[in-house]
């Protein structure tokens, strides 16, 4: 395998889950990284661990992005890598519920991921470059009550894949990550409402897969500059399968949707992060 040994890799919402996790990996191999996020506290505490620099922000505002990009990239001597892995979920029944949480979830989901890869990708638009979006399997396959996640995931999917072109003619590489449910804060507290527990019968879609896979095959995929990244392995095939996954998904929700539903419209659930101005 090729190694991510001495690249420089600016990783977004590297507070907790993923990015956290693949922060530590990454620094393992001898790779230098860049971390910012949300959270000061967390995030300063795996900067530590990981010697490395870090700042405070919010992707979805372009002017604080540009700024730390630019910042932390001079800190590292330049970038190899940016992957945009900050994003956020809260359930949202499409019709009677809170439309601001579909905005908010398309503002650091969708505009927050071009913000980074806007900014970073005059950084990493080289031979050798690489810029990876986190997308999500939901990008592919649409759930009740995750209308707002799956189409900001399925904007992401578009802004890797376009960019991919834009950025070939520098030699430079361009992935995007789909993942399913994995033990992260992300999934227990997405999942972990009245409303989904009715939905799924009391679990999650497809079952809780372990974190190390995931970071496995994000450490495989930087190394490789990979197109698509992939965790559990099964995700790979329903992707191409998409328009035939799409119906089975629904058949199998039709039945509780309704009690699901009405239980969202009125159940006060927080964003899986905490945002700026939005409370707990």
């Amino acid at each position: 395998m090729r190694s991510t040994a001495n690249r420089r890799i600016l990783i977004t919402g590297a507070a907790r889950g993923i990015g956290a996790a693949l922060a530590r990996r990454l620094t393992e191999r001898g790779a230098r990284v860049a971390l910012c996020g949300l959270e000061p506290d967390l995030l300063s505490a795996v900067a530590q661990e990981c010697d490395a620099p870090w700042r405070e922000c919010d992707v979805a505002d372009r002017a604080a992005v540009d700024r730390v990009v630019d910042e932390l990239a001079g800190e590292l001597g330049g970038l190899d890598v940016v992957v945009s892995n900050a994003g956020i979920a809260r359930q949202l029944a499409l019709v009677g519920g809170d439309p601001d949480v579909f905005e908010r979830t398309l503002r650091v989901n969708t505009l927050g991921t071009y913000y980074v890869l806007r900014a970073a990708g005059q950084h990493v638009a080289h031979p050798g470059g690489y810029a990876l979006a986190v997308a999500s399997l939901a990008a592919a396959v649409h759930l009740p009550l995750l209308g707002a996640y799956s189409t900001s995931k399925a904007a992401v999917e578009a802004l890797g894949n376009t960019l991919r072109t834009e950025l070939a003619p520098t030699g430079a590489r361009v992935g995007v990550a789909y993942f399913a449910e994995l033990d992260t804060d992300m999934t227990s507290r997405g999942f972990g409402t009245r409303a989904a527990e009715v939905l799924t019968g009391g679990g999650t879609i497809s079952g809780v897969a372990p974190l190390a896979g995931a970071v496995d095959a994000l450490e495989r995929g930087i190394a490789r500059r990979a197109r698509r990244i992939v965790s559990p392995r099964w995700v790979a095939p329903v992707l191409p399968l998409r328009m035939l996954v799409q119906p089975v998904v629904e058949r199998r929700a039709r039945s509780r949707v309704t009690e699901a539903l009405a239980i969202a419209r009125t159940e006060d659930t927080p964003f899986t992060t905490p945002q700026p101005g939005a409370g707990a």
